[in-house]
């Protein structure tokens, strides 16, 4: 996984709120069993009509907005336990998402797989929600160091929780499995020790 560290983008609003897990990345795209690809399935249905064409009402398919944030309304990812929502958001090139209120799941997901989602307060949620409306060319800072997200048009700061654990593992760009091996050698020089003592 890519490092996370801080991160200065403009970013995409999707002030919609309830947004579950099928309308994230609808089932009928659940058949892959690795995370290549689902980033072009993202928001399937919103996002593209029975044909297949762009629908340009769609904020994903407006010019105007791009970034590596995605600033989403309140409760966003309930619905089913599907990892390939986590999968589908960052493989479209989000590193984090921004809400007032995520599902436990698909927040546990997403700090599997390297997207930081933020939560902020709902007063927050709104100004920045209002300054990328008034200006789409609008930045937010995300330093994970600190556990802060800034508007850059206000310079008002918020400071967000994370687990420890699944900081250091973003930080250092690692899953779980990465983790435990970069353990290894402790965790051998401790079966060293049991061994040692019959245990």
């Amino acid at each position: 996984m890519e490092k996370f560290q801080t991160v200065t983008s403009t970013y995409v609003p999707l002030p919609i709120e309830n947004v579950d897990t099928d309308q994230i990345i609808p089932a009928r795209f659940l058949k892959a069993t690795d995370k290549e690809g689902f980033g072009d399935n993202l928001f399937a249905d919103w996002r593209y009509d029975k044909d297949g064409n762009p629908k340009p009402d769609f904020v994903l398919n407006n010019p105007t907005y791009s970034g590596t944030i995605l600033v989403a309304g309140k409760n966003f990812g309930s619905g089913s336990s599907r990892e390939h929502a986590a999968w589908a958001v960052s493989g479209y090139g989000f590193r984090a998402v921004v809400s007032s209120y995520f599902a436990d799941i698909f927040k546990n997901n997403s700090l599997n797989n390297g997207l930081l989602p933020v939560v902020v307060s709902p007063d927050f949620l709104s100004e920045i929600l209002e300054c990328v409306h008034d200006n789409p060319q609008n930045t937010l800072t995300i330093d994970l160091d600190q556990q802060t997200i800034t508007n850059n048009k206000t310079g008002r700061s918020e400071a967000f929780e994370i687990n420890t654990y699944k900081k250091e593992c973003l930080q250092k760009g690692l899953d779980d499995i990465d983790y435990l091996l970069s353990k290894k050698d402790k965790i051998e020089e401790y079966e060293k020790t049991r061994m040692y003592f019959g245990l």
